[in-house]
């Protein structure tokens, strides 16, 4: 019967390849649904699982009250509060004072800075042999400032700011971490 009828010999050749195309499509979505899993599992595990990037040795550490050394990832979890530091902090006091005509007048202004850390002593150490440089970016920027606003609060506050800034900027560049927390003026003059 089924020979003498073309019709029905179509008929298992039709379901042959439509389950063909079927089992095809169905390891198509199995395949790109693995690869997005594997690639979403990759990307959530970059972005909030372990950091599986070594740790720097020559990076400064975290010193917290205790004289324990902490890395930053561990510091993260002990970051300091408005009410109260967990960190250690050490001072610095950079021996020679800065003198530098201020920008657009006839005025200059002379100051002693000390510089504070969370970090170890490889930051002083940093701060110590890149001292020429950290004096020429701090005599820089001295020299940029309005002396109408460094008479005010507010003036020297930015100017306090803006050394850190230029400090760490320095020491990023030469010695590779800054790591300076805070400049205070151990003295300044305006005239």
């Amino acid at each position: 019967m089924s020979d003498n009828n073309p019709e029905e010999e179509e008929k298992p050749k039709k379901k042959k390849g439509k389950m063909k195309g079927t089992i095809i499509g169905l390891l198509g979505v199995a395949i790109v649904g693995g690869g997005g899993a594997a690639g979403g599992f990759y990307v959530a595990g970059s972005m909030g699982g372990e950091n599986h990037e070594p740790e720097d040795p020559n990076k400064p550490k975290i010193i917290l009250k205790d004289g324990t050394a902490v890395s930053e990832k561990e510091a993260k979890t002990a970051m300091p509060t408005e009410n109260e530091s967990k960190f250690k902090v050490t001072y610095h006091q950079i021996e020679q004072p800065f003198t530098s005509n201020l920008s657009h007048s006839e005025s200059f202004a002379q100051m002693s800075l000390a510089i504070s850390t969370y970090y170890d002593e490889r930051v002083f150490e940093n701060v110590t042999e890149h001292e020429i440089a950290l004096r020429s970016a701090v005599l820089l920027e001295l020299g940029q400032q309005d002396p109408i606003e460094l008479e005010t609060p507010v003036g020297k506050v930015k100017l306090k700011a803006k050394l850190r800034d230029v400090i760490n900027t320095t020491l990023k560049e030469k010695a590779g971490f800054g790591g300076i927390e805070d400049v205070y003026f151990t003295s300044l003059v305006i005239q």
